[in-house]
């Protein structure tokens, strides 16, 4: 199971405001160097706290959360002890997944990941929580019928057991409809300067070699809620285009970026072309022409510093063997002859 840490919005259709609240909490065994457990939550994909098996504690990543837990010192407690139970179980449940599957050493992993989301126009919310097993998915946890769904057989066993804990059903119930939903308001609430604020990105548009796509790419903005799309003459393009994901810097804001295949358009219609980035919550887009002036290329720099490179050195040889000549000539017989004086400084070469 991956870290579902990102969220592609690219319908054309108003964007609700959706707030989310994620915790990821990842065991491991046979990765040296790497703790044998990490937690991270996040709030609308950006993170909040961080927890691990070596510093075994929490540690809040957003001023805004340390807020939170100065005001509610409390809060810090729960969430370390959290962790630490978090900690101990994924662990012991990895090694119990390790000996089902016959596995003693190499490189493995188990994975949990719960949430809840809640819409601040509609007030819809919802909830999740999956297991998962060295990259695949083990455990979904259905909230409308509150029912555990295996993914492989091997996850049966422990889905009858779960299934049959009436109680802990009833308490994940509450905690995904309730409280997981009052803390994600709560974190909306305290951070909203820095969640709730807009970035506008710079766009760019690259090529890698002459026949290659051509990228738009967007860096620089947030929130993730956003459209880009290459367009003609007014109209979205679709069979032309291949949309990237949308990944997060190291500054909290988003790249993205969406391919135009122009192998295919006319050198005369690239002006039809124009690529168009849309913020949510902002009303002017961003537009950027395809002019080939304004594409950076790889393949345009190195060109130039190849030929550079190059007539610089055929001219550095021609004057080497221009030189070389020269010397030749003026001391390997060419020289006119002056057998009345020799200079004591010259070097007469030998006959």
């Amino acid at each position: 199971m991956k870290e579902f840490i990102l969220l592609l919005l690219f319908c054309h259709v108003a964007s609700p405001v959706t707030h989310s609240l994620k915790y990821l909490f990842t065991a491991s065994s046979g990765v040296p160097n790497f703790p044998q457990f990490v937690a991270v939550g996040l709030v609308d994909e950006v993170q909040i706290c961080h927890c691990d098996s070596n510093i075994k504690r929490v540690e809040p990543k957003q001023d805004w959360m340390k807020k939170v837990i100065a005001d509610d010192p409390q809060h810090l407690e729960w969430h370390t002890a959290n962790c630490m139970q978090s900690l101990q179980v994924l662990k012991a449940e990895l090694e119990t997944l390790k000996q089902r599957f016959n596995q003693t050493g190499g490189v493995h992993t188990y994975q949990n990941m719960l949430g809840c989301a809640w819409d601040d126009e509609t007030g819809d919310i919802s909830g999740y929580e999956q297991f998962g097993y060295d990259g695949e998915d083990w455990l979904v946890l259905d909230l409308k019928t509150l029912t555990w769904i295996a993914s492989t057989p091997q996850a049966v066993i422990t889905k009858q057991k779960w299934n049959n804990d009436k109680a802990n059903l009833a308490f994940l119930q509450n905690f995904y409809t309730t409280v997981c939903i009052y803390w994600l308001k709560k974190y909306v609430d305290y951070g909203k300067s820095t969640l709730q604020r807009t970035v506008l990105p710079s766009v760019s548009l690259l090529q890698k070699s002459p026949s290659s796509p051509v990228s738009c790419h967007a860096t620089g903005f947030y929130p993730d809620r956003v459209m880009l799309f290459w367009r003609r003459d007014g109209e979205e393009v679709h069979e032309l285009m291949d949309h990237g994901e949308i990944l997060p810097n190291h500054d909290g804001t988003f790249q993205t970026s969406v391919q135009l295949n122009v192998s295919s358009v006319k050198p005369e219609d690239w002006g039809k072309y124009e690529c168009v980035f849309q913020l949510s919550g902002v009303k002017e887009d961003i537009v950027t022409k395809l002019d080939p002036a304004e594409i950076k290329t790889n393949w345009g720099i190195n060109t130039a510093l190849v030929i550079g490179v190059v007539a610089g050195l055929l001219l550095l040889l021609a004057i080497c063997i221009a030189g070389v000549f020269i010397w030749r000539r003026n001391n390997n017989g060419f020289k006119p002859a002056n057998t009345s004086e020799t200079s004591s400084s010259e070097v007469v070469p030998p006959s």
